[in-house]
C-alpha cells in the first residue's frame, strides 16, 4: 500500500514568491552534502548525496510553476523540463543529474528552508516497458537549515504530485521518503 505524504511545498513555492522574491536572485550559490538513510522499498541503508544549486530559481520560474501545480501533475512536469537547469543532485560515485528547482524562505532563528525539485529519470527500459513507476516522475528536496550551515531534511524519490487546494500531497511509490542528516551547507566559491 502507498503511503501518503502530505507536505507544505506549494506553501514554500508560493511563500519564496511573496517573502524572497527581491533577494531570490542575489542568492549565492550552494553546496549541501548529506547522509542519506533509506529505508523503503527501494532498499535500506546509508551514503552520501551531494545536491549544488549554481543559481537560484527566479521570479518568473517560481510564478510559473506555482500556476502549473494547479493545473495538475502533467503541466508541472512539463514546466518544470523546460526550466534551465539550477544545479545537480549526485551520490559521490554517480554523474548525477539536473536540478530544474530551487527555492528557499526564511525561518525561525536564522534558519532556512529550501526546497530542490527536479524530473526523475526514465530508463529505456521504464519508457519502453511503462511500468507503474512511471507515473511517479518527480523528485522532491526539503530541507531544513539553521544559521551555522547545518540542518536535515527528506529527498522523496519515485513521487507523483497531486494538488490539494493551498498544499500538494506527494505520493511516494516507495513507502517512505529518504531521510536526509547532517545536511552541511557551503557556499560555491568561484572557479570551483
Amino acid at each position: 500500500m502507498l503511503s501518503l505524504k502530505h507536505l507544505g511545498i506549494l506553501l514554500i513555492l508560493a511563500g519564496s514568491v511573496v517573502t524572497t522574491s527581491a533577494v531570490q536572485s542575489n542568492l549565492q550559490p550552494e553546496e549541501f552534502s548529506s547522509t542519506a538513510i533509506v529505508n523503503n522499498n527501494l532498499g535500506s541503508g546509508a551514503g552520501r548525496v551531494i545536491m549544488r544549486v549554481e543559481r537560484w530559481s527566479s521570479l518568473a520560474e517560481q510564478e510559473r510553476l506555482v500556476a502549473a501545480l494547479q493545473k495538475g501533475q502533467g503541466e508541472m512536469l512539463e514546466v518544470l523540463r523546460d526550466f534551465r537547469p539550477v544545479g545537480t543532485i549526485r551520490t559521490p560515485d554517480s554523474l548525477g543529474y539536473d536540478l530544474r528547482y530551487a527555492a528557499q524562505e526564511p525561518a525561525e532563528e536564522g534558519a532556512r528552508r529550501i526546497v530542490l525539485a527536479t524530473d526523475r529519470p526514465i530508463s529505456f527500459w521504464e519508457a519502453r516497458n511503462q511500468p507503474r513507476t512511471v507515473d511517479y516522475p518527480f523528485t522532491f528536496v526539503q530541507m531544513e537549515i539553521d544559521r551555522r550551515g547545518e540542518g536535515k531534511g527528506t529527498l522523496s524519490y519515485f513521487t507523483k504530485v497531486i494538488p490539494s487546494g493551498k498544499t500538494i500531497i506527494l505520493e511516494n511509490f516507495a513507502t517512505a521518503p529518504i531521510m536526509l542528516t547532517k545536511i552541511d551547507a557551503r557556499p560555491i566559491r568561484s572557479g570551483r
